[in-house]
């Protein structure tokens, strides 16, 4: 990773985690815990840069359920919370994943980090799935800001890595920031395709 891109990573999450996290969590929790029992944070093994897992952190926006088998979410879940719905329209979700870009397992900007299940299932099948690894999973990438989150099917899938190689053949601090913008103009507009 250039050292550029991961100092922007360290000093843009620690922003955050100071002026944003630092009350967000406190509140955000507080609303989770009246929505539904269980804990605030999700916390998913997902894979990260060159196939090492981690972690990765999210505010729990579904009801908690310790046994239940993966199932991606869908318009109309029954399993979503009523504040999940809003976290989830708003991606207000993935702020805790500040953390893990602090950590080092993400980046700010890069391919959104999949479920072990759904590199499981589209690893083998989607041509040059693997390539997406090459660098650091990101909090927002070129494909969320394309509409391309949710529900994925396997031409849905194909479109992502497209943009995902896109994104790491051209990689730039300008490209970085862009994304960044249109992930915020994303976020205050909502997103239709959070659920």
């Amino acid at each position: 990773m250039p050292i550029g891109k991961r100092c922007f990573d360290v000093l843009m999450a620690s922003f955050v985690a100071l002026t944003v996290l630092s009350w967000m969590i406190p509140m955000i929790g507080v609303l989770i815990k009246l929505s539904s029992p269980g804990p605030i944070f999700f916390v998913q093994w997902r894979t990260g840069r060159n196939g090492r897992r981690f972690r990765c952190l999210k505010f729990r926006t579904m009801r908690h359920n310790q046994v239940a088998p993966f199932k991606q979410a869908s318009a109309d879940d029954p399993r979503i919370t009523p504040i999940g719905k809003f976290l989830r329209k708003t991606n207000l979700d993935e702020m805790p994943q500040f953390l893990n870009v602090l950590w080092g397992d993400m980046s700010i900007v890069g391919p959104r980090p999949h479920a072990l299940e759904h590199d499981a299932q589209y690893w083998e099948v989607v041509p040059g799935f693997p390539t997406r690894y090459l660098v650091k999973p990101g909090i927002t990438g070129l494909a969320q800001t394309r509409g391309l989150r949710g529900e994925a099917g396997l031409k849905d899938m194909e479109h992502r890595l497209k943009l995902d190689q896109w994104y790491i053949r051209r990689r730039s601090a300008v490209l970085d920031a862009k994304i960044c913008w249109w992930t915020v103009e994303k976020m205050i507009k909502g997103d239709e395709k959070a659920y």
